[in-house]
């Protein structure tokens, strides 16, 4: 497996932004791309919203009736993530 640093990791790693702006949908190539790119942007806040869920898990587990307020870093960290997802990179339906 590639580490994230290694040749074959840059190789795949993307090189257009994460949107849909000034791509040719003409070229296919370029769309794949800038699909891509997009995919793993979403995918990265998906996972990074599970790994913070998880911690706030166990959090509420570790501290019982205090996890009011000794868990408010991940409360707080899971709520922004979740504002993350209703940004324009998530697809939406047509007319909402």
């Amino acid at each position: 497996m590639p580490t994230a640093e290694s040749a074959a990791f840059l190789a795949k790693k993307p090189t257009v932004a994460p949107t849909y702006d000034g791509v040719d949908f003409e070229d296919n190539v370029a769309v794949h791309n800038a699909r891509d790119a997009i995919i793993r942007e979403q995918w990265v806040r998906s996972m990074m919203a599970r790994l913070v869920g998880e911690e706030l898990g166990k959090c509420y587990a570790r501290e019982g009736v205090n996890h009011l307020e000794k868990c408010g870093v991940y409360r707080g960290g899971l709520l922004s993530l979740f504002s993350l997802f209703f940004s324009p990179l998530y697809a939406t339906y047509a007319g909402e």
